[in-house]
């Protein structure tokens, strides 16, 4: 059974830092692309990073690059988006997301505010 589970949200003030962890059960991580995706308030959901299969990283929005990395521990099947210099339009519910035989399975979600 297919499971992401989502953990590390919280409050942080802007300029601060935080970890986001996706763990994974039901398939290993090692060889599928894994997506953390973002839903703000009033706008659509949409990939803010993406790990692939053979470690690449890719910051899918231009808002994030340079703020946020995404990384995973094959050891421990979870997938990371570490997050910094936030902004208040960081603030959204986060998202991980793998695609396994062309059906999408999605985590809970982490709440993610960033304000002072």
């Amino acid at each position: 059974q297919v499971q992401l589970v989502e953990s590390g949200g919280g409050l942080v003030q802007p300029g601060g830092s935080l970890r986001l962890s996706c763990a994974a059960s039901g398939f290993t991580i090692s060889v599928y692309n894994m997506n953390w995706y973002r839903h703000a308030p009033g706008k659509e959901r949409d990939v803010g990073a993406t790990i692939t299969w053979s470690g690449g990283t890719i910051n899918d929005a231009d808002s994030v690059k340079g703020r946020f990395t995404i990384s995973r521990d094959n050891t421990k099947n979870t997938v990371y988006l570490q997050m910094s210099s936030m902004k208040p339009e960081d603030t959204a519910v986060y998202y991980c997301k793998v695609r396994l035989s062309l059906r999408d399975y999605w985590g809970q979600g982490t709440q993610v505010t960033v304000s002072s």
